[in-house]
């Protein structure tokens, strides 16, 4: 019967953090802004309002997805430029910003600080939303840019 119980508070606690990773999936969060990344890392030059930099591996099938959203927005809002970068190929920069997972997405303003993070695939919506309160900081911005 010690066995059952087992079983089951194993399932429920499985279950309990499989509900905890899905809510943080992806959801995009503030930054300390002291960090930057300039164009001779990125090896772009960055958006002239914001950068979304993309961190993927060769097989990641949510990397995918990412990499259309965020082509998607890049379109759509001028000055914003999107880099993928491959993190097997960029270790230096996946250990000094932490990236634990593919996709990871950094927002990053006109002068190449971070101001947003996201594990996981973002949510479109999300993205968009980030990067108004990102150009709505710009100085140089107009309200009827975006």
């Amino acid at each position: 019967m010690t066995g059952v119980w087992i079983a089951l508070a194993t399932l429920a606690l499985g279950a309990a953090i499989g509900v905890i990773r899905l809510r943080a999936d992806g959801r995009l969060r503030d930054r300390d802004p002291g960090d930057r990344l300039g164009a001779g890392e990125l090896g772009v030059e960055l958006g002239e309002r914001a950068t979304l930099v993309q961190f993927s591996t060769a097989f990641c099938q949510p990397c995918r997805a990412t990499r259309r959203i965020l082509a998607d927005v890049s379109a759509l809002v001028p000055g914003v430029a999107h880099v993928e970068i491959d993190a097997e190929s960029r270790l230096d920069l996946v250990r000094r910003l932490d990236v634990l997972r593919t996709p990871t997405v950094f927002v990053l303003d006109g002068r190449g600080a971070i101001v947003r993070k996201a594990s996981g695939q973002p949510r479109k919506a999300d993205v968009l939303n980030a990067l108004a309160a990102v150009v709505s900081h710009d100085p140089s911005h107009k309200p009827d840019d975006m």
